[in-house]
């Protein structure tokens, strides 16, 4: 089968990873006869220095066009300026918008080689299995208005909080299917004692959940949902919640797993949109950002993005086997004790990914 694939590697250390997922892929490819055909382009930071934007029309339609679209990070100290006209955030929260991907999936599971690489006590981490389905496209990054001004000798800033019914609907909808194929539990997360769009969240999810009666459902406010990612992460299965919630809690549980770098992610549309039915349009991505600390010096920790390459392969490729053909790499290659520096190890970026495709 032939399919194609955007890829937008970004800036920082997002060229380093994004090469070797496709690194990856081309295994894959050759093992399981299949094409895969990637068209590069810039987005962020690289992009804004090259066309003087952070995502172009051209860009944007090429991500449109593919079946996926593999994305490395954005971001670094050269486009920090606040009153700079783009960011290269802008540009992934456009290009978020453009796709239509609503639903950001976060899973969070320890291996049990890397407990020991967590700053929590062994026995909380334990059975950690945790899926984080996180809305992408509402909430304070898009709600309007959005602006500052000076009010009465003071400058104001403003943010508007918004969701609309719908795009609350469409993810839990989705965690309670997604919860149906694992342990059948769902907690939303909200802010409802305070925020008037948490209660709305709260209503609708209530509702959903009373259509499910096969999965469990029970809420926690943002601040109790924190600490109990702490101080209970194992009692945890599917978790979903609004946009900047989910942004902050999936970064704290990037902790239970010993790295940030170990951690994938999948972005997706509604299923059947601008696909065949069964298949989501996706952008795939680690959660890390651009570590321009370590830009260019070869010692990024891959597997975050390799591990959302096998994402990709699930959700809009539907291609399962080969999407657990990598995922067990990486656990044998873990197991066999590879690490990179993040993990305390001394394997650069490339030797790892040595180590996993030896695996395949």
């Amino acid at each position: 089968m032939e399919f194609n694939i955007t890829l937008l590697p970004g800036d920082g250390i997002g060229p380093e990873v994004i090469a070797e997922a496709v690194r990856v892929l081309d295994v894959i490819a050759h093992k399981c006869s299949h094409t895969f055909r990637y068209k590069e382009q810039l987005m962020g930071g690289c992009s804004i220095d090259r066309y003087g934007s952070s995502l172009t029309d051209e860009t944007l339609a090429d991500c449109q066009s593919a079946d996926a679209v593999l994305f490395g990070a954005v971001g670094g100290p050269k486009w920090d300026d606040p009153n700079a006209k783009d960011r290269p955030e802008r540009g992934l929260l456009a290009l978020r918008k453009g796709l239509g991907v609503f639903a950001n999936l976060r899973p969070v599971k320890v291996h049990p080689a890397l407990i020991d690489a967590s700053p929590l006590k062994p026995e909380r981490l334990k059975g950690v299995d945790i899926l984080v389905l996180r809305e992408l496209t509402g909430g304070l990054y898009f709600g309007q208005p959005k602006m500052r001004e000076m009010k009465d000798g003071c400058e104001r800033a403003v943010d508007t909080l918004e969701y609309f019914d719908y795009e609350i609907k469409r993810i839990v909808q989705l965690a309670f299917d997604l919860a149906k194929g694992r342990k059948k539990k769902v907690t939303s997360v909200d802010k409802a004692n305070v925020l008037e769009s948490s209660r709305l969240w709260r209503q609708i999810a209530t509702q959903i959940g009373k259509e499910h009666p096969d999965v469990t459902l029970d809420h926690l406010l943002v601040d109790s949902a924190a600490m109990k990612l702490i101080t209970g992460p194992a009692s945890m299965d599917v978790v979903v919640t609004e946009n900047m919630f989910g942004d902050i809690l999936t970064d704290e549980a990037s902790v239970l797993a010993g790295s940030m770098g170990m951690l994938p992610s999948a972005s997706l549309s509604e299923a059947g949109a601008g696909l065949s039915p069964d298949r989501r349009m996706g952008l795939y991505e680690p959660i890390h950002g651009s570590a321009p600390d370590i830009a260019g010096q070869g010692i990024a920790n891959p597997v975050g993005t390799i591990l959302s390459a096998a994402l990709m392969l699930r959700y809009s490729l539907k291609l399962e086997d080969e999407s657990v053909l990598i995922e067990q790499a990486v656990d044998e290659t873990i197991t066999q004790g590879a690490r990179t520096m993040d993990l305390g190890g001394t394997l650069t970026t490339r030797q790892m990914t040595d180590e996993i495709i030896k695996n395949l």
